[in-house]
């Protein structure tokens, strides 16, 4: 357990060095970073006044002070940032999330841009974007608010994820996104032929591959994590419901795992996709496919 500076007043720089320590010491990555955004959700401030005060070496209150050490030790069971702060950020939103519920990944935030990119390239008035299998709704409200002139539908068929995503729309203000209770391999047939793209972040990982990440392995829901024995069970249906969704030319982007592009190709060529690409993200890891109908 972290407990408390001999020396009083504790300042924040001191609070922050300790916190620091903490974190380190469980393997927690990025501990310098985790420490700021811990004290700055109990104080009520962003990283950069945080890392403002502690070169102030301000003096910090003895509340505020237990408050971050409890978080702190919370953390360093390896307990999602997010599932403490309950708020995730992704491109322009701050999302609400917390247990049955996959935290959305920086590397997501990239995927997002494809499908972006393509429904500002339709001519049509209003596009229509569909997100299969939306979680926390990351990436329909990403498309919503920055193509706020598109249709978003998200499905999601998972109760506590959708929750989330419900909830994350309403806060959004975003009335241009809807989230629909569903499986995704018969979601929407009143859409068939229609849709403009469609984007998934599917669970892809295989049945017997353990994520090393405890953040990963022991809070993300499973059902968002496991694709079947290889992994790609959830991106065949993605593949089978985009085909019926979108008309002739519209556009499909798939997130994957950086091993999984090649089989990804051959599995939409099969299927009849034309142009299949696997793109990299910022890493250079393999993250995303798409493909064209």
């Amino acid at each position: 357990m972290t407990t408390a500076p001999d020396h009083h007043p504790a300042t924040f720089r001191s609070l922050r060095d300790q916190v620091v320590g903490t974190l380190d010491r469980a393997g927690v990555p990025d501990p310098d970073v985790d420490a700021e955004l811990l004290i700055g959700h109990v104080v009520g401030e962003g990283r950069g006044r945080v890392q403002a005060l502690v070169a102030m070496d301000a003096t910090v209150d003895d509340s505020v002070r237990d408050a971050v050490l409890a978080l702190a030790d919370r953390r360093a069971t390896r307990e999602p940032l997010q599932h403490i702060t309950g708020r995730a950020p992704f491109r322009s939103l701050e999302l609400a999330v917390g247990p049955g519920v996959f935290v959305p990944r920086p590397e997501t935030e990239q995927v997002a841009q494809f499908a972006i990119d393509a429904l500002r390239a339709v001519a049509s008035a209003e596009p229509i974007g569909v997100d299969l299998g939306t979680g926390s709704g990351a990436i329909a409200l990403a498309m919503a608010t920055e193509v706020p002139h598109a249709r978003i539908i998200a499905v999601e068929n998972s109760p506590e994820a959708f929750i989330w995503a419900r909830r994350n729309v309403d806060e959004s203000g975003a009335s241009n996104a809807r989230v629909v209770f569903v499986d995704l391999a018969d979601a929407l047939p009143e859409l068939d032929g229609t849709v403009d793209v469609v984007i998934s972040n599917p669970p892809y990982i295989p049945a017997d591959a353990i994520p090393r990440d405890p953040e990963v392995r022991l809070f993300d829901p499973e059902r968002a994590l496991y694709g079947g024995a290889d992994g790609l069970d959830v991106v065949r249906a993605v593949s089978r419901t985009a085909l019926r969704l979108l008309h002739p030319g519209g556009t499909l982007v798939i997130e994957h795992g950086e091993l999984q592009g090649a089989e990804i190709r051959a599995l939409l060529a099969a299927d009849g996709w034309r142009a299949p690409a696997t793109h990299r993200d910022f890493t250079t890891r393999d993250r995303a496919t798409t493909a064209i109908r």
